[in-house]
């Protein structure tokens, strides 16, 4: 089976995920809506409207209002792989909202995930 690419998925399936597993860590839909209002510049509103799309994944990158500077600051690894050293942009945004979730999940305090 060949294996699928993350940028062609629904965004509202990825994104679902990605609150499922924060949820299963006693984290909330509202501290990932934060982190990811936080970095991609989105409102809740677009957010909320974009789930209920048929957009992509990439798409939701690619179209992000405005990418959260302090984002170069995210470090670690996500999926056995440093986000720092992902070469290709778009997949680096995309590990970034994974790693912000990760650190929820791991419960970080938000102000740490925030990097403020």
């Amino acid at each position: 089976m060949p294996r699928l690419d993350v940028t062609q998925m629904p965004f509202g399936k990825l994104y679902a995920l990605l609150i499922n597993k924060a949820e299963k860590k006693g984290r909330t839909r509202q501290e990932v809506d934060q982190v990811t209002v936080w970095l991609t510049g989105y409102s809740l509103e677009d957010i909320s409207r974009l789930e209920q799309s048929d957009g992509s994944y990439g798409d939701f990158f690619r179209h992000a209002p405005a990418m959260n500077p302090n984002r170069k600051h995210i470090t670690g690894k996500i999926c056995g792989v440093r986000v720092e050293e992902i070469e290709d942009p778009l997949m680096r945004e995309i590990r970034y909202l994974d790693k912000l979730v990760d650190e929820l999940a791991k419960g970080k305090t938000m102000e740490q995930i925030l990097r403020k």
